[in-house]
């Protein structure tokens, strides 16, 4: 007869395994056509391509055209780049030209320690 596991095994387990087929939602709202909506754009998929490859849903709402989804996702500033899924959820805000801090936040990079 197999062992069961206990909840904190399958956990952790879980927490080892599904690290790297986890599927990520994201959502990035932005304010027309500006250029640090497109910068956002741009960066958000390059993103996703070289971090997040086959394993990644991204949408871009424009706020202009579409005000009740960023009403509804809290988005106060644009851009805006809303982590749905895996859960926490989690905000960015700012053209994402810097993704250090995001993928630290997003577990896809270890913080580097200061000497």
């Amino acid at each position: 007869m197999a062992e069961k596991k206990t909840t904190t095994e399958m956990f952790e387990e879980a927490a080892a395994a599904g690290d790297r087929s986890q599927k990520f939602i994201l959502s990035l709202f932005v304010a027309g056509m500006t250029p640090r909506s497109l910068r956002a754009i741009e960066n958000a998929r390059e993103l996703c391509e070289q971090y997040l490859k086959d394993r990644c849903e991204l949408e871009v709402i424009d706020v202009y055209q579409q005000p009740g989804l960023a009403k509804d996702a809290q988005v106060i500033a644009a851009p805006t780049l809303v982590k749905r899924l895996p859960p926490p959820l989690q905000r960015f805000i700012g053209d994402l030209s810097n993704p250090e801090p995001i993928l630290i936040r997003l577990a896809l990079k270890e913080e580097k320690e200061s000497s």
